[in-house]
């Protein structure tokens, strides 16, 4: 069980930057919990304030509702309290429950609440939702806010008088004014996380709204360059906000999106690069073809400081 308050869960994870570990698979795309531990524990030597277990880059929507909290006691064993472990859950609302009260007892510090499974519902109902999966824990829940999962203003405040542990609210939708009316009614009762795909494209515009934080997928595998990025957007350090963003972000993001799926697949493609290989993507996902490997090496290894793959392997 975590020792941390849902506030000091909340005021922690806003403190700094937050990633999504990626889940490995073995080539049959089991579980492969010997890399997940290496992983996890290099990933902890760096400036990171939270790491999200069983996230959407940890390809949560391809796990069962069991393999999820197994994930989420590695991360927590491995960890060992270093920086707080988040967990994922999601699908409908009874097994979203079931799958919060498995990551609870796996040592999670917190939740990440994911849209429900496939159905547009109506704001009573996924106030409902939010509802039934905060009160089934004591830990801190953070919403995520996207895709079939989009809260109003009125909404959460009343989820917040409701669930004293619904502490953070995820923004993946890009919308600004709502944004803005997020914030302005709900000021700091909440934390505020950056949720975009490549959430550093958007992450200084965001800093002056009130989203201290941001979840790095790239600090799966260029962790150097991620936290660096990070500093600079809290100094608002606007040259090398631009170079960053122009040498390889957005070069990155073009990749990105020449196929569905890419957001998670890119990612994994980058441990491999980094010489952290992590497997496949479970389908239905695809990974990156070898032009995009090649592709994706060149950015990677033109990053100041960078290791070539195979003496990072070693």
């Amino acid at each position: 069980m975590s020792k941390m308050t849902p506030q000091e869960m909340a005021a922690k994870i806003g403190s700094g930057l937050l990633s999504f570990p990626v889940t490995p698979f073995k080539a049959d795309y089991s579980f492969d919990e010997a890399t997940y531990r290496a992983n996890m524990d290099w990933l902890c030597g760096y400036d990171v304030a939270g790491l999200f277990a069983a996230g959407g880059t940890g390809e949560f929507f391809s796990l069962t509702a069991a393999e999820v909290p197994q994930v989420v006691k590695v991360a927590v064993d491995e960890t060992n309290g270093r920086v707080p472990v988040l967990a994922g859950t999601g699908y409908g609302t009874a097994i979203a429950r079931e799958i919060a009260v498995a990551a609870e007892q796996a040592g999670a510090d917190g939740l990440l609440l994911l849209p429900p499974y496939l159905m547009h519902a109506e704001q009573d109902g996924l106030a409902a939702h939010v509802e039934t999966v905060c009160k089934s824990v004591t830990i801190g829940v953070i919403v995520y806010n996207r895709d079939n999962a989009i809260l109003q203003p009125d909404t959460l405040a009343k989820l917040c008088e409701r669930c004293p542990n619904l502490v953070g609210y995820k923004d993946g939708i890009g919308d600004i004014e709502l944004m803005t009316r997020v914030h302005t009614k709900m000021g700091d009762r909440l934390t505020y996380i950056g949720g975009l795909p490549t959430a550093e494209t958007f992450a200084l515009p965001y800093l002056d709204m009130g989203v201290t934080t941001y979840s790095s997928a790239v600090f799966n595998f260029v962790p150097e360059f991620a936290t660096n990025f990070y500093a600079a957007v809290r100094k608002r350090d606007h040259a090398t906000i631009q170079a960053g963003l122009r040498d390889f972000i957005l070069p990155l993001i073009a990749i990105r999106n020449r196929k569905k799926g890419y957001a998670v697949s890119i990612i994994k493609a980058g441990m491999k690069v980094s010489g952290r290989d992590s497997g496949p993507v479970r389908p239905p996902l695809t990974d990156l073809t070898e032009a995009e490997m090649a592709e994706l090496t060149a950015l990677v290894t033109a990053l100041p400081g960078a290791v070539p793959a195979r003496q990072a392997a070693e």
